[in-house]
């Protein structure tokens, strides 16, 4: 545990972890939450808190992504064409940018993930019935070749900075590959657990995982990742259509905070 954790701070960071596992299950963005909660734990360097966010962040896609494969009808799974070929590349991509994360400032990509945040969210709103039913855009060798490159450019963002990652991870099977928002975000869960264990294989070994504090954060974003895949599933596209628009908000507002200093 780190030396400057009391125990009001660490009730907060577990109430922070149990949102961050509903908002990431629902629609991806629980970064958001949880590591801006673990930078202001005194002693704790960025680095660290990256490396344990993730720790956390798989155990509640685990069980976020179990939750779907049970519970949501069989033309919302995953499709395997997708599912498969992005989480592996994912999987390498995020073990790259974690190799990374140590000696790149982090603030040098802020202003670029917030352009892009901007762009996907006009997009959303301008185009209302987006994502309301899966359309397939692509088949084939093209199909497989767009996912995985999908994978491995996000993957390597979520190794190397991480918040936001799972919503552009629905944005791109929407918006690129023609999922639904439910089926999308189904699949998000699969490719999410594979950037969080590429990225672990290359922090833990560095020493960077504080592993109780970690373990117990776990904990809590299983029960938010588990309550939030069951409401998503519940509420259908439409419902994770609107979370969507409130989570990306909420990441332009923080990231635009952070590029004019006001944080």
């Amino acid at each position: 545990m780190p030396a400057g954790l009391t125990p009001g701070t660490l009730v907060l960071l577990l109430l922070a972890a149990l949102a961050a596992g509903w908002v990431d299950a629902v629609v991806g963005g629980g970064g958001l939450v949880q590591l801006p909660a673990l930078l202001l734990v005194p002693g704790i360097a960025p680095v660290q808190a990256l490396a344990t966010n993730k720790l956390a962040g798989i155990a509640g896609t685990s069980v976020s992504a179990a939750t779907y494969l049970r519970h949501v009808p069989d033309g919302q799974r995953p499709p395997p064409a997708v599912a498969l070929p992005m989480a592996l590349l994912a999987l390498g991509g995020a073990a790259g940018g974690a190799a990374l994360a140590s000696s790149l400032p982090g603030e040098a990509l802020t202003p670029l993930v917030l352009g892009a945040l901007v762009v996907v969210l006009v997009v959303v709103v301008a185009r209302p019935r987006l994502g309301e039913t899966s359309s397939q855009r692509l088949t084939g060798l093209g199909q497989v070749g767009a996912a995985a490159t999908l994978g491995a450019v996000l993957g390597a963002y979520d190794g190397l900075l991480g918040p936001g990652t799972g919503s552009f991870l629905v944005f791109a099977l929407v918006g690129v590959l023609g999922l639904a928002f439910l089926r999308a975000t189904a699949t998000a869960k699969v490719v999410n657990v594979a950037t969080n264990l590429g990225a672990l294989l290359v922090f833990a070994p560095q020493g960077h995982v504080l592993w109780g504090l970690g373990a117990l954060m776990a904990l809590a974003n299983v029960t938010g990742g588990y309550l939030g895949a069951r409401t998503a599933v519940a509420r259908g596209s439409r419902f994770v259509r609107l979370v969507f628009l409130v989570v990306v908000g909420a990441l332009v507002l923080r990231l635009g905070a952070d590029v004019l200093g006001l944080t």
